[in-house]
């Protein structure tokens, strides 16, 4: 009887003591871990967010770039972070589905060493051709590929990427077959296209528009259901293909454990920042737009894409040792 009412007296305690912590946090700079380059939509979204949070909290968002093994390096590195609220990580489609299913070994386990906290965009990729491929969209696109099979040569930011995927869905889905070139990032890839060394790329936004509007390269269109707000003229490659969609979302989660209180505070203030004219007008500017949604949805969004993008990678024998 003793023990059960210590034992009460300890959850309570414990319990008061985790809304105490919530109701000051934060206390101190935070850490947002962003596993990819600077510049990048990861980059982005998190100093703009970041920079929002600041005003409102008064205290930092430290932005910590771990680019590294399709981003994996980074949600390893939050993954084995104290569970006290001070680290976080952008995490996104790229490492959270696709790394799933594409890599063998992982230093982490997602479902039980991270958790969710909030969705906070989405900026869909461009499928970009050489002017000389002689298509203008997508059904061309097809068309050609099932005339010329395994002629076509496409590029991508590496094996196993959202960019590698995106093409094997697109030749899954459109019945054809092309060569693909894997490159270190998106800057060489697209430097190759513009050259004419690879006549496709599925590439982000802000860094194959330039060429497009300077008409080195044409836009096929956008690797979405619907057209993106950013670039309303140019095809959702959904409506030409039903089904296509392969949104590249971006989302905040924390080490498992992390108080329940402290990820519904930092969700709560995230999603005031996604709901200014600024945030949303940046987004815009990179071709992205807000997706705001809590942990659950999140979490959802996760479980659905593994299984989406882990179809696709069996079929097409995707795996990263």
């Amino acid at each position: 009887m003793m023990r059960a009412i210590v034992w009460a007296i300890a959850a309570c305690c414990g319990g008061l003591a985790a809304v105490a912590a919530a109701q000051t946090y934060p206390t101190k700079p935070i850490r947002v871990i962003v596993p990819f380059p600077p510049a990048g939509a990861a980059d982005l979204l998190t100093r703009t967010i970041g920079q929002k949070l600041g005003e409102s909290w008064g205290k930092q968002l430290i932005v910590d770039n771990r680019p590294g093994a399709g981003g994996n390096l980074g949600l390893e590195l939050a993954a084995k972070a104290p569970p006290d609220g001070y680290t976080a990580v952008m995490a996104a489609v790229t490492t959270n589905a696709i790394g799933m299913s594409t890599y063998t070994k992982l230093g982490y386990n997602l479902e039980k060493d991270l958790a969710p906290v909030t969705l906070v965009g989405n900026v869909p990729h461009i499928l970009v051709s050489h002017p000389t491929l002689p298509v203008k969209n997508v059904k061309e696109l097809i068309a050609l590929g099932k005339s010329r099979p395994g002629d076509i040569v496409f590029a991508s930011q590496g094996n196993g990427t959202l960019s590698h995927l995106e093409q094997e869905m697109l030749k899954q889905m459109g019945g054809f077959t092309a060569l693909h070139v894997p490159y270190k990032g998106s800057a060489p890839g697209i430097t190759d296209l513009i050259s004419g060394n690879v006549q496709l790329f599925f590439d982000s936004i802000p860094s194959a528009l330039p060429h497009v509007n300077s008409g080195r390269i044409r836009a096929l269109g956008v690797a979405s259901s619907k057209r993106s707000p950013a670039l309303p003229d140019i095809p959702a490659i959904g409506e030409s293909l039903k089904g296509f969609e392969a949104d590249s979302w971006f989302g905040i989660m924390m080490p498992a454990g992390t108080p329940r209180d402290i990820i519904v505070k930092l969700d709560s203030e995230v999603q005031k920042a996604l709901a200014t004219q600024e945030v949303r007008e940046r987004l815009l500017a990179v071709g992205g737009f807000v997706q705001a949604g809590g942990p659950e949805q999140l979490a959802e969004r996760i479980r659905a894409d593994i299984a989406k993008w882990g179809k696709v990678a069996r079929a097409a024998n995707v795996r990263i040792e």
